[in-house]
């Protein structure tokens, strides 16, 4: 379907392989729909019982969704193909979570967004020396999706929130730590856990087999101040809790926080209180696609991929430029549901791509 996806059966195992390394091998939505086929196909064939999804090169998992693909949708089709990538990619990343065999996501590199999305819903996540875990999305305007809301809201500590707003990058050592990653294995034993997969052992004993003790994770350090600072659902509280600590931590996050859309910074916050009233993950993704229906073409998401990405000056104007000009009135609507016939489902209730 795409030259951007290695598809394969080897032995037991089933094998996605992300490839797309001149992108970091970000998704498309021609690699969202093969994942998902091949999934479907898998999911009644008894001679595959494990799944594995790695990259098949290069320095990353995976960086995140066609961000160039959204921009161009938001400024010149009102969005329309921007809310089907973000239709079709959340209903495999509910896919994943609730697939019957054990998924192993092997998160050896760069793990942004979307290689958040394939891969935290795994039934087992692995982080390497090289994993470098985060959800940025507030630096371009757009909010922690892919099911963000559902893993970061369930952390301990207001770990979660801390990462949402910030996009703090974590090594594979604090992943471990902060319950993002299931298993921390050295790249050099990766190729022999896929093997050992292939072969048809149980992926969580073959995983445990070859795992070791991950290095001091530097977060931890820090984990009283996140826990303090990041207490509050209100976005106003987390700046002036920052801004009355005169230690380097708290001005370091805080000059971090103002280079963050405000809009979006709200919108987290909110995202991760709402989806601990969630039901289940489906609820989770029908809402964070609700959001991400408006968010997509508020000005903050164009500019802000203009700022990081296209321009690259750094220098996005948000607009609301202030966390206090984002009225509760654009967050009501931002969260507010759709249409019937334009809700989210899951695709086990909708016909496959």
């Amino acid at each position: 379907m795409t030259d951007d996806m290695i598809i394969r059966r080897e032995g037991a195992a089933g094998i996605l392989s992300l490839n797309r390394p001149a992108a970091i091998h970000a998704l498309t939505l021609p690699m969202v729909h093969a994942m998902t086929a091949a999934l479907l196909d898998w999911r009644g064939d008894d001679e595959v019982k494990s799944i594995i999804i790695d990259h098949a090169e290069g320095r990353g998992f995976c960086a995140g969704g066609d961000i160039a693909f959204l921009r161009n949708s938001a400024l010149n089709d009102r969005g329309v193909s921007g809310r089907r990538f973000f239709h079709d990619e959340y209903q495999l990343n509910h896919l994943i979570f609730t697939y019957p065999k054990p998924v192993v996501a092997f998160m050896d590199g760069i793990t942004m967004g979307g290689g958040v999305g394939i891969s935290q819903p795994a039934r087992f996540h692995v982080a390497t020396e090289n994993t470098r875990y985060a959800m940025p999305e507030t630096g371009i305007g757009l909010f922690p999706d892919v099911g963000g809301g559902w893993y970061l809201s369930r952390l301990p500590g207001r770990i979660g929130q801390f990462l949402a707003l910030t996009g703090a990058r974590l090594d594979g050592a604090e992943c471990k730590w902060a319950g993002l990653a299931t298993h921390y294995l050295p790249h050099e034993a990766l190729a022999e856990a896929k093997q050992r997969i292939i072969h048809g052992h149980e992926p969580g004993q073959a995983l445990s087999a070859l795992a070791v003790s991950p290095p001091e994770a530097r977060i931890e350090g820090n984990a009283a101040q996140i826990a303090k600072h990041f207490a509050s659902d209100r976005y106003e509280d987390v700046l002036a809790s920052l801004e009355a600590d005169d230690s380097d931590w708290a001005a370091r996050e805080l000059a971090t926080l103002h280079t963050k859309s405000p809009q979006t910074c709200k919108v987290a916050l909110r995202q991760l209180h709402d989806s601990l009233t969630c039901a289940d993950f489906a609820a989770n993704m029908a809402m964070e696609y609700r959001i991400a229906s408006r968010v997509l073409t508020l000005p903050d998401f164009a500019e802000g991929v203009r700022a990081v990405i296209v321009d690259k000056d750094g220098a996005p104007q948000w607009d609301p430029a202030t966390p206090e000009g984002v009225a509760d009135e654009l967050i009501e609507s931002i969260f507010a549901p759709l249409p019937d016939d334009e809700e989210w489902r899951p695709l086990q209730q909708t016909a496959s791509p």
